[in-house]
């Protein structure tokens, strides 16, 4: 088997993480390859991971010790209700020339909760409890909520607010319905996709 593709992580906090790191091994898997994911920034929001971002590639490209290129950089930002576009434009923009072909951005729009409900089936299926999820909404903790409050009333005790499920409900998820559901949603598949066979390429 040829060797794991690196990929280096930046996102907002552990809800992103918590999803992105397992959908990644799932597509890969897909794709027949491994991966190698090495989560660089997973705290402090939106700010904090595009400064950690920018620190990481100017280490990366002065050969600093310890720092080798990745594969693959994922950086997960949430929409926060600017559109999908204009938020995966922000990402890019602070990606150096040498990381943009490697570069994938998983822009939740509005929020990384939206993409733990964008399968309700599947979501049913792994907590016990069909989520209601509604037209989209741009209110601040709206999905956030949403997502607890469906595992509040399967019964699960309220720890981590839901995103302890995210390796399950990402093995369960069906990523084409999921994808018509939520269009950020499938654009990230999509893009990961298409770089992960590039990467193998290489």
């Amino acid at each position: 088997m040829s060797s794991p593709v690196v990929v280096d992580l930046f996102v907002e906090d552990r809800a992103h993480e918590a999803l992105l790191v397992p959908l990644l091994g799932r597509i890969a898997s897909e794709e027949g390859m491994a991966v190698l994911p090495r989560v660089r920034s997973a705290r402090g929001g939106h700010g904090r991971a595009l400064d950690e971002l920018k620190l990481y590639q100017k280490l990366v490209s002065k050969d600093a010790t310890g720092t080798t290129p990745p594969d693959l950089l994922v950086v997960g930002i949430d929409g926060n209700c600017s559109t999908f576009t204009k938020a995966k434009q922000g990402v890019q923009a602070a990606v150096q020339e040498l990381f943009a072909h490697r570069l994938v951005v998983a822009c939740p729009d509005p929020h990384v909760e939206r993409w733990y409900l964008a399968d309700p089936d599947s979501f049913q299926a792994v907590v016990g409890q069909r989520p209601t999820v509604g037209k989209k909404k741009c209110v601040r903790d709206h999905y956030k909520d949403a997502l607890a409050k469906a595992v509040r009333q399967a019964g699960h005790p309220p720890t981590l607010g839901g995103i302890e499920f995210a390796p399950d409900l990402v093995a369960a998820m069906n990523l084409y319905r999921a994808g018509r559901n939520v269009r950020s949603f499938r654009a990230f598949v999509d893009d990961l996709r298409g770089k992960l066979r590039q990467a193998s390429d290489e």
